[in-house]
C-alpha cells in the first residue's frame, strides 16, 4: 500500500502545538509496521520559522512539497486576521484543484478563508475567535458548537485540542476506526470524543448594548439571585413594573435576546458551577437552578452545550 502523504503548511508565528497534533496522528505512526502516512512541514519560504513558544523551527520544504500532497494541514495561525500571503494562498488553492484535502486546526480556518475555499460553506474555529471569524468571512457559515467540520475536500476543527479530534476523524475515513483507536492508544487518549467545544466555553457576560440605559440591571440581578424560582414573563414584568411586551422589547433592544433565553442562560450557567464545584445529584443541581427535573437539565444541556451534565462534571469537576 502507497503511503498517504500529509504535508503541514506552516506560517510564521506558528503555533507548535496545533502543528503536533497534526504530527502525532500522522507523523509518528509512520514508525508502526502498519503506517499508512508520510508526514512532512513546509513553509512559504524553507528556513527559519519563528514559533508562539520563543523558538524558531527550521523548514527545509516549501510550498511546492504541496503539488504532492493528498492531504494538507494548515495549523493555527496567530494572529488569526493577519493577511496570507498570495503564494501560500495560491498553492492552496492549487493543491485543492489537484484534489488533495485541505484541513485547517483551529485558526488555521482563517487562512482557509482567506484563499477562498470556505465560501458558501460550514466551518469552525475556536470558539474565542468565532465571531471575528464570522465578521471578517460573512460568506462562511460559522458553527461555533462543533468539535469539527468536513466536507470530504475541506475540513475546519475548533480550539486548539479539537484539532486531534479532526486528524484522528481523518484517519476514520481513511482507514477505519480499528486503525484511529489505534493511533490514539498511543497516544493515551480517546479514539472519540462526545460533545462539542461549548463545553468548554467560558460563561459569557451579558453587558448592555451600547448605548443602552441601566433599566434592566436592577430586574437581571433580583432574576440572578432567585433562578431556583419559578420565575415567568409576568412575573418578571410585574416585578419591573412594566408590561410583559415592553419588557421583551427592553431585553432585545438592551441584550438582543429574550426574557426567557437569558433567564436559560443563567440557570445553565449556574448548573455548571455546581456541576463543577460540588458532588450534587443532577436532579438537585437541576432542582437549585430552576430546571425542576434531572431530565430537563440533561435536555437543556444536550442542546446547548453538546453534552450532558456527567460528562460535563467527569470533564471539569472540581470536588
Amino acid at each position: 500500500m502507497s503511503l498517504h502523504r500529509v504535508v503541514a503548511l506552516v506560517t510564521a508565528p506558528q503555533s507548535p502545538f496545533e502543528l503536533a497534533c497534526a504530527a502525532e496522528v500522522f507523523g509518528t505512526a509512520h514508525q508502526d509496521a502498519l503506517a499508512r502516512y508520510s508526514f512532512r512541514v513546509c513553509a512559504e519560504r524553507p528556513g527559519p520559522v519563528q514559533t508562539t513558544a520563543g523558538y524558531a523551527m527550521l523548514v527545509d520544504a516549501g510550498p511546492a512539497a504541496l503539488l504532492e500532497a493528498d492531504t494538507v494541514i494548515v495549523p493555527g495561525r496567530q494572529p488569526p486576521g493577519a493577511p496570507v500571503p498570495h503564494t501560500v494562498a495560491g498553492a492552496l488553492r492549487a493543491a485543492h484543484r489537484r484534489g488533495a484535502r485541505i484541513a485547517a486546526i483551529c485558526t488555521g480556518a482563517f487562512v482557509l478563508a482567506q484563499a477562498g475555499l470556505l465560501d458558501g460553506r460550514r466551518a469552525t474555529t475556536h470558539w474565542r475567535r468565532a465571531a471575528q471569524f464570522a465578521a471578517a468571512y460573512p460568506e462562511v457559515q460559522v458553527d461555533s458548537d462543533v468539535l469539527y467540520v468536513d466536507h470530504g475536500d475541506v475540513a475546519t476543527s475548533a480550539g486548539t485540542g479539537a484539532g486531534i479530534d479532526l486528524c484522528l476523524h481523518l484517519v476514520r475515513c481513511d482507514h477505519g476506526a480499528a486503525y484511529a483507536a489505534q493511533i490514539a492508544r498511543n497516544m493515551v487518549l480517546p479514539p472519540h470524543r462526545e460533545g462539542s467545544q461549548l463545553q468548554y466555553a467560558a460563561p459569557p457576560e451579558q453587558p448592555a448594548r451600547a448605548g443602552a440605559d441601566a433599566s434592566l440591571a436592577p430586574l437581571l440581578e433580583w432574576a440572578a439571585s432567585r433562578i431556583d424560582a419559578r420565575l415567568t414573563l409576568d412575573r418578571l414584568a410585574e416585578r419591573a413594573g412594566l408590561s410583559s411586551r415592553t419588557l421583551a422589547r427592553r431585553f432585545t433592544e438592551q441584550l438582543g435576546t429574550s426574557p426567557g433565553q437569558w433567564l436559560l442562560g443563567r440557570r445553565l450557567d449556574a448548573a455548571r458551577v455546581l456541576l463543577e464545584q460540588t458532588d450534587l445529584p443532577v436532579d438537585a443541581v437541576a432542582a437549585r437552578v430552576g430546571l425542576v427535573s434531572a431530565v430537563n437539565l440533561r435536555r437543556r444541556f444536550k442542546t446547548h452545550l453538546g453534552t450532558t451534565p456527567g460528562a460535563y462534571r467527569r470533564i471539569f469537576s472540581e470536588a
